[in-house]
C-alpha cells in the first residue's frame, strides 16, 4: 500500500513512480484540496472516494477577507492580532523582493517585531526561526509558501497574503489553514493589487475562496477548481493532460466507457462530435452558479449533459432541472441546446461542427460539406438565433448512406 498524505504537493511523476514499486499496488491518498484530475477520477466511478466533514471541536470558520493591497489594512490587521496577544503570517512569495518587503512592514508596523523565513535561507538559520516564532520571540513572521503545509502554531490567527490573484486555488485554502487552528477566530487578508485588471480565472478562484469559508469546504473548493481547471490527463504523469485534442465532452464519454467495461457493465453510448463555434463566448454556454449553487450539483449535472445520447435524453434534463431549479436562464438553455447539436450531427454523421466568421464547417470522414459549391454560411447576427440556424442546417441535413 502507498500511503500520499498531502496530495497536491507531489508531481504527477511522483505519484507515478510509486505506483510502479509493485505491480499490484493499492494507494490511498489524503487531502484537503484532491487535484482535478484526482477528484475526477473519484466521480467518475474509477476511484473510491471518502469524505470527512467533521471539524475538530471548538474550531471556528476562518473570516476571509479580499481587500486592495492598502497599507491602513495591512497595518490594522497586524495591530489587532498583537492586540489579542497573536501573531501574524505575511506571506510575500518573492525571495528577490521580501527585503524590501521586510522594510516597509517595519515602517507599517514599528510595534511589530519582524523576521523572515524563505526556502533559500540555511536550514539551520530556518530551523532556528521557526523555533523562535514558535516560541513567541517575535510577531510577525514574513515568509514564502514555506508555510503552505504541515505548520500547525495554534498563536497564529492572522495571515495577509501579498499578491493573491497569483496563487491557484488549492494553494490559497491551503495557506487559509495555517490559521485558525486553536480556539481563537482566524482571519485570512486575500491582498490584491490596487491598479490593474484581474484575470477571469484569479477573480473566479478569488470569488470561490470568499464563498466557501466555512468548515470542511475543501471538496466544495476542489469541485470548483475542477471546474476552472478541466479533469487533466487521467493516465500517466501530465497533470494538465491533453483533453483539448479531443474535447471534454468525447473524454468524459470515453472515460465512462472504460470504467463500465472494467466494470463488467454495458458500455454507455458515446458522443464523439465536436463543436467549435466562434460567436459562443465562453460563459454563454454555462450553469450559472446564482442557478446552482452548489457544487456538487453543478459538477453533476455537467456530467449528466456530456452523457446525453439521445434528445429525449436532454428534454427530461430540461424538465427535472425546471422542477429542481425552477426556469432554466438562458445560459443553462443553450448549453442544453449544443448538447442536442451535437446529438443530431453525429447521427447524420457529421465529427466535427465549427463556424469561422460566419462559415460553416461541417466534417463527415474526410470531407467537408458544401451546399451549391459552397460552405454555407450563417446569414443571422443575434447569437441565439446563430443557434436556431445551425441547428436547422444540421437537421436538414441528408443523412450518409
Amino acid at each position: 500500500m502507498v500511503v500520499s498524505d498531502e496530495e497536491q504537493r507531489f508531481g504527477g511523476a511522483n505519484k507515478e513512480a510509486l505506483k510502479r514499486l509493485r505491480e499490484t499496488v493499492d494507494v490511498l491518498t489524503l487531502t484537503a484540496t484532491p487535484i482535478p484530475r484526482t477528484l475526477y477520477l473519484s466521480l467518475s466511478g474509477a476511484r473510491d472516494l471518502s469524505v470527512i466533514q467533521t471539524p475538530p471541536q471548538e474550531r471556528l470558520p476562518v473570516e476571509t477577507i479580499v481587500s486592495p493591497h492598502d497599507d491602513r489594512v495591512v497595518r490594522d490587521a497586524i495591530l489587532r492580532e498583537l492586540n489579542r496577544e497573536g501573531q501574524v503570517f505575511y506571506l510575500h512569495n518573492r525571495v528577490r523582493t521580501i527585503d524590501h518587503a521586510h522594510f516597509r512592514l517595519a515602517q507599517l508596523a514599528p510595534e511589530a517585531r519582524i523576521r523572515v523565513a524563505h526556502g533559500q535561507m540555511g536550514e539551520k538559520a530556518l530551523a532556528e526561526t521557526m523555533r523562535a516564532f514558535v516560541r513567541g520571540d517575535f510577531d510577525v513572521l514574513l515568509c514564502t509558501t514555506i508555510i503552505e503545509s504541515g505548520v500547525d502554531i495554534p498563536n497564529v490567527n492572522t495571515i495577509l497574503i501579498d499578491r493573491a490573484d497569483r496563487f491557484g486555488l488549492a494553494e490559497l485554502y491551503q495557506l487559509r489553514g495555517r490559521v485558525g487552528r486553536a480556539r481563537q477566530q482566524g482571519y485570512a487578508y486575500l491582498l490584491l493589487p490596487r491598479h490593474g485588471r484581474l484575470l477571469d480565472i484569479a477573480r473566479q478562484r478569488i470569488g470561490a475562496l470568499r464563498r466557501h469559508a466555512g468548515l470542511g469546504a475543501g471538496f466544495q473548493l476542489a469541485l470548483r477548481d475542477l471546474e476552472l481547471r478541466g479533469a487533466g490527463n487521467i493516465l500517466g504523469a501530465e497533470q494538465s493532460g491533453h483533453i483539448a485534442a479531443v474535447g471534454f465532452d468525447l473524454y468524459c464519454g470515453l472515460l465512462r466507457r472504460a470504467v463500465a467495461q472494467l466494470k463488467g457493465e454495458p458500455p454507455p453510448s458515446v458522443i464523439a462530435t465536436r463543436l467549435r463555434l466562434d460567436f459562443l463566448p465562453p460563459d454563454a454556454a454555462t450553469l450559472p452558479i446564482e442557478y446552482v449553487e452548489d457544487e456538487n450539483h453543478r459538477v453533476d449535472i455537467f456530467r449528466r449533459i456530456a452523457a446525453l445520447a439521445d434528445e429525449t435524453e436532454t428534454a427530461a434534463l430540461r424538465a427535472e432541472l425546471r422542477d429542481r431549479f425552477g426556469p432554466l436562464p438562458r445560459e443553462a438553455e443553450r448549453l442544453l441546446r449544443l448538447a442536442d447539436l451535437r446529438i443530431r450531427a453525429q447521427r447524420n454523421g457529421i465529427g466535427d461542427v465549427e463556424t469561422r466568421d460566419g462559415r460553416v464547417l461541417l466534417r463527415r470522414g474526410a470531407d467537408y460539406l458544401q451546399t451549391d459549391g459552397r460552405m454555407p454560411r450563417l446569414k443571422k447576427d443575434a447569437l441565439d438565433d446563430r443557434l436556431d440556424e445551425l441547428s436547422d442546417l444540421i437537421r436538414n441535413l441528408t443523412h450518409p448512406a
